[in-house]
């Protein structure tokens, strides 16, 4: 797409991907705004958002573009931080970057950026769009259109991805080329909310600490875990007073604080018809045999959907146990063709 001359609202976060993103743009000619998104942070936990807002300045300043920000933190509160604690409240497993990409990113920054007169946002995903339709990044091991199912189509199709077709290597020299001050800082490896803050730490200070028993598949008491809330079906659970591990959550009982355990991960893989709540698509044309993906980074399983596309039947098991409020998503070879919420 020709960009010369377009207002375009480039999402800068303080890291390289967002400061290339704008660099890239800003070279094809474009008229880029940097702007910060403020969320919502929990009190009184180490947050470093204040640093990254400072890297997000310093990348507009060395680009010499307009930097403003955006406080969304109402956004953020009630679309990511209130969903994920219900959902845990409720001994789901919610996908909160989902939710913060539909709510923030591509929701009030998007709604920000049109009300400024830009004829597009842009951010530093590793995705790519046709003719109003998602693609996997290039780059397999950076792809993020997982987390992008829920987007809303409008915000989608006023959305430019300049990294979807990126190497991450590429992406660093480039950050090098243009001499970004940021150019040799980290990926983030925490979720879009939290940064550093780990889940659980922050759902201890949430719900608090409840001991309570880990059993394993054949009905033994193995060990005592620290509260059944804090922890999702297939993730690894610290025991005490236990055989030495890993120990893997397969099962939940949130009424009695119990975690049913097991070794293996995949010890009760999925079967049957998948049901999908609060789907999306960016496609009419759903036919065929898609391939579904459960998490980020995880196995395909072929199957068939359901003509009101609000069922999932695979033709093989899945190889992990699944949960509600997981979020489901296919593709057609290299096409998101949508997803949506599984309910178990």
């Amino acid at each position: 797409m020709d960009v010369k001359g377009k207002r375009i609202f480039v999402g800068l976060s303080g890291g390289v991907d967002s400061a290339v993103t704008a660099a890239l743009l800003k070279g094809q000619g474009a008229n880029v705004v940097g702007v910060f998104i403020k969320g919502w942070y929990p009190h009184g936990m180490p947050c470093t958002w204040s640093e990254d807002r400072k890297d997000a300045m310093r990348v507009a300043a060395r680009l010499s573009i307009p930097f403003v920000t955006l406080d969304a933190s109402e956004e953020y509160k009630c679309g990511v931080i209130d969903y994920l604690l219900a959902e845990y409240k409720a001994g789901r497993t919610p996908n909160p970057d989902v939710m913060c990409n539909r709510e923030v990113k591509f929701g009030a920054f998007y709604r920000f950026a049109k009300e400024k007169g830009a004829d597009f946002i842009a951010t530093g995903h590793y995705a790519r769009t046709n003719g109003g339709k998602l693609f996997r990044g290039v780059d397999a091991g950076k792809d993020q259109s997982y987390f992008l199912w829920a987007v809303p189509q409008e915000a989608l199709s006023k959305t430019l991805f300049p990294l979807g077709g990126l190497k991450k290597d590429i992406t660093r020299t480039l950050a090098r080329k243009y001499g970004l001050p940021n150019a040799a800082k980290r990926d983030s490896q925490g979720i879009c909310f939290l940064g550093s803050i780990s889940v659980e730490d922050f759902l201890r200070s949430e719900f608090g600490s409840e001991q309570g028993e880990a059993i394993d598949v054949s009905g033994a008491v193995v060990g005592m875990h620290s509260g059944a809330l804090l922890h999702t079906l297939g993730s690894r659970v610290p025991l005490e007073n236990a055989q030495p591990g890993p120990w893997y959550v397969v099962r939940k009982d949130i009424e009695r604080n119990q975690l049913i355990v097991s070794k293996e991960r995949n010890v009760e893989s999925s079967t049957g018809s998948l049901q999908l709540t609060d789907t999306n698509w960016f496609t009419e044309d759903t036919s065929g045999i898609p391939s579904a993906q459960f998490r980020y980074h995880g196995p395909l399983i072929e199957g068939m959907l359901s003509e009101d596309r609000g069922e999932f039947r695979p033709s093989l098991p899945f190889p992990e146990p699944l949960a509600s409020g997981q979020s489901l998503v296919l593709y057609r070879g290299e096409e998101l063709l949508g997803g949506g919420i599984l309910t178990i």
